[in-house]
C-alpha cells in the first residue's frame, strides 16, 4: 500500500471516529437539556461540532458537565447500529419528538427509506447515512473546545443555534500535542498581536473588514514597494481598473453563473435593477484594456501587473481577522502569450514565486496541481491541453506536486503554493492559473508573424495572494517580531532624561534622512518602562541617550529581545542598519 493511500484510509477512519463521537456529544446533551433541538453534527479538521438550539444559553462551566456524560457513553462501548424508517415513519418521529431542524434536513433528501444511526438503544438516534464505528468504545481522546453561535444552515435569517466544537484524535498523546500547540499559537495569534502592536482594527460597521492604522498600512505599502521592484524588474507594467462594473461583465465572463455566491451586486437609487457587480478578481478589467488596441506577436508575452482591491462575500462564520475578509488587496498579474511562450512563462512565474517567498523565510511545502472542477467553462479538449501544459512543466522542472482533483478555477488548472511558516502549519498563498476560456470569451486577439489574427493564451497569476492573509500569515509566522525591512517603526530613540531630548531629535532626524523609520519616547513615565513599552510593540532597534552619548555622537543600541549591546557611533549604526535593510535579511523569530 502506498503511504498516499494510507493516508487517505487514516484519515478516512479519522472522520468516521469524529462522526461518531458527534453523536455521542448529542447523546450527552440531550441526557442535560432532555428539550434540545438537534441541528447537525459533522466532522471537521481536528475535530467535529454539533449544533443546538437549547433552552437557555450555554456557559463555559457547562462543557466539562456534557464531556462527563459523552466519557460515560464510551466507557459503556455502546454499539452503533444503522436502521431504516419510511418517510412517513420518520416525519412522524420528528413531529412527536419536536425534532423540526430534523424535519426541515429530510426535505432535502429524496431517499424513500431514510437512515438512521441508534447508539446503545433506542433512547437516542440520529438521521444520519453513516459511516460510524461498531462501538462507541473505539473512540479515542476527545476534547470539548468552544461554544459558538451559527445560524441554522448558514442563512443569516433562521434561527441562531448554539454550536459547540471538540477535538478528537486516536489517542490522548496526539490530543495532548495538538492542544499545547494550540496554546503556542495563541501567543502569536496576528488578531492579538495586532492590536497590541497598532496595526489594524475591526469595526461592526464593515463587517469582516479590517481598518488600517498608519502602523499597520506602512507594512502593507513595503510589501506593496517590494512587489513593484521585482516586478518591474521582470519586465512586468502596472494597470489600474475600477471596482465597479456592469453586470454585463460577469456574464460574459462565466463568473455570475459560477461565482455568483461571492458577487455582490450594486443599483443606482434611481433604477430598480442591480445593472453593476462589485469586482471579485481583477481579468475581466485586465482584458478590456488589452482590447483597446490591436497587438502583435512582437509584443508577447505582455505580463500586466495590478495590485487591485476585491470584494467577496463571506458569511459571518467564514471570515477570521485577516485570513479570511471580505474586502482584501490581490497582486495579480495577467500574462497574454503565444501557445509556443506558454510553458517558458509559466517556469518564469513559478521561479519568481519560489524566490520570492525565500525572501520572507517562508518555505514552499509543497505545490499542487489543481485540476478541472464539476463547475467549468470550455472544452474538454482545451482542458486536457491545459492539463497536459502544466504537467509538462512539473515535470520538465523536476518539481514534485500533489493532484487536487476537481479544484481548479472554472476557467482553467491551476498551480497552488502551500508555505510552512514557523509553527510547521501551511498556507495556500501563491496561484498560477492557465487560461483558454477567458481569451475567447473576450475575443482578445495579436497578430501572427504572417499578419494573420491568433487567439492569446492567458496566464493568471498572484504570489501574496491576498496581501492582508499574507500579513496576516507573516504576524504569526514572526510573531510579530518584523525583519527590519518590513518593521512600520524600525528605530526607536529614548533620551534618558529632559535635557537628552534635543539630542534625541537630531538622531531622529538624521535616520529620517536616511530613509529609516523613527520615534522618540520622550515621555515622562521611566526610562525602563519606556523600553518595556518598545518590546511589547516589537520595535527592532531602541536607541537609548544619555549625557555620555550626547557627547561622543554615540547611541546605546539594544536590539529586540536583547540586552543593551553598548554605545555605537550613530552614523556608524546607520550604515549598519542601511545594509540590514537593503539585503532584506528575515530576521523574525
Amino acid at each position: 500500500m502506498s503511504d498516499k493511500k494510507g493516508n487517505k484510509n487514516k484519515q478516512e477512519k479519522l472522520e468516521t471516529m469524529r462522526h461518531s463521537a458527534s453523536h455521542v456529544m448529542a447523546q450527552a446533551v440531550l441526557k442535560l437539556f432532555p428539550d434540545a433541538k438537534l441541528g447537525i453534527g459533522p466532522a471537521i479538521e481536528n475535530g467535529f461540532y454539533y449544533d443546538f438550539d437549547l433552552p437557555r444559553p450555554l456557559k463555559e462551566e457547562d462543557l466539562p458537565k456534557i464531556e462527563a456524560e459523552m466519557k460515560k457513553i464510551i466507557k459503556a462501548d455502546l454499539p452503533f447500529e444503522q436502521k431504516f424508517m419510511s418517510r412517513e415513519e420518520t416525519e412522524e418521529y420528528f413531529k412527536k419528538s419536536g425534532q423540526n431542524y430534523k424535519a426541515d434536513l429530510l426535505k432535502d433528501i429524496p431517499d424513500k427509506k431514510i437512515s438512521f444511526y441508534v447508539t446503545g438503544s433506542d433512547d437516542f438516534m440520529d438521521m444520519c447515512r453513516g459511516p460510524h464505528l461498531e462501538r462507541t468504545g473505539q473512540i479515542g481522546a476527545v476534547k470539548l473546545d468552544r461554544i459558538a453561535g451559527a445560524y441554522w444552515r448558514g442563512d443569516e435569517n433562521k434561527p441562531m443555534l448554539q454550536r459547540i466544537y471538540a477535538l478528537a484524535f486516536e489517542n490522548q498523546k496526539e490530543l495532548d500535542d495538538f492542544v499545547e500547540l494550540q496554546e503556542k499559537l495563541k501567543a502569536v495569534d496576528h488578531r492579538i498581536l495586532g492590536k497590541q502592536m497598532d496595526l489594524f482594527s475591526f469595526h461592526e460597521e464593515s463587517p469582516g473588514n479590517a481598518f488600517w492604522h498608519p502602523r499597520g498600512l506602512a507594512i502593507i505599502n513595503r510589501l506593496i514597494e517590494y512587489w513593484r521592484e521585482v516586478h518591474y524588474a521582470k519586465g512586468y507594467v502596472e494597470v489600474r481598473t475600477p471596482v465597479l462594473m456592469t453586470k454585463e461583465v460577469w456574464k460574459r465572463s462565466g463568473h455570475l453563473d459560477n461565482y455568483a455566491e461571492k458577487i455582490y451586486l450594486a443599483k443606482t437609487f434611481d433604477s430598480d435593477d442591480y445593472n453593476y457587480a462589485v469586482k471579485p478578481m481583477n481579468c475581466n478589467g485586465g482584458m478590456l484594456i488589452y482590447n483597446t488596441r490591436q497587438h502583435s506577436y512582437k509584443e508577447l508575452p505582455l505580463r500586466v501587473g495590478e495590485i487591485g482591491v476585491v470584494n467577496r462575500y463571506e458569511s459571518s462564520g467564514e471570515t477570521h481577522g485577516l485570513l479570511r475578509v471580505r474586502e482584501f488587496t490581490q497582486d495579480d498579474a495577467h500574462i497574454f502569450c503565444t501557445p509556443e511562450q506558454t510553458k517558458s512563462e509559466l517556469k518564469e512565474v513559478i521561479h519568481l514565486c519560489l524566490d520570492f517567498y525565500k525572501t520572507f523565510g517562508l518555505e514552499v511545502h509543497h505545490i499542487e496541481l489543481s485540476t478541472r472542477p464539476e463547475k467549468s467553462i470550455g472544452s474538454d479538449e482545451v482542458w486536457e491541453t491545459a492539463e497536459k501544459i502544466m504537467k509538462e512543466v512539473l515535470k520538465e522542472e523536476g518539481i514534485v506536486s500533489k493532484i487536487n482533483e476537481g479544484d481548479g478555477a472554472f476557467y482553467g488548472p491551476k498551480f497552488d503554493f502551500h508555505l510552512a511558516d514557523s509553527m510547521g502549519r501551511t498556507w495556500q498563498c501563491g496561484t498560477i492559473q492557465l487560461d483558454f476560456a477567458q481569451p475567447e470569451n473576450f475575443n482578445l486577439e495579436y497578430t501572427d508573424e504572417s499578419g494573420e489574427k491568433q487567439r492569446p493564451i492567458m496566464i493568471h497569476r498572484v504570489v501574496y495572494g491576498s496581501i492582508e492573509r499574507f500579513l496576516g500569515i507573516l504576524i504569526e509566522n514572526y510573531g510579530g517580531v518584523f525583519p527590519l525591512w518590513l518593521a512600520p517603526e524600525q528605530v526607536r530613540v529614548i533620551p534618558i532624561s529632559d535635557k537628552h531630548e534635543k539630542y534625541s531629535h537630531e538622531a531622529k532626524q538624521r535616520l529620517e534622512k536616511n530613509g529609516i523609520s523613527v520615534t522618540v519616547d520622550s515621555r515622562s513615565e521611566t526610562m525602563q518602562s519606556r523600553i518595556r513599552n518598545a518590546e511589547i510593540e516589537k520595535i527592532p532597534y531602541v536607541l537609548v541617550v544619555g549625557d555620555k552619548e550626547e557627547e561622543n555622537g554615540t547611541v546605546s543600541v539594544r536590539p529586540h529581545g536583547k540586552k543593551d549591546t553598548g554605545m555605537v557611533d550613530l552614523d556608524e549604526f546607520i550604515t549598519s542598519i542601511k545594509k540590514e535593510i537593503e539585503t532584506k535579511e528575515n530576521g523574525g523569530k
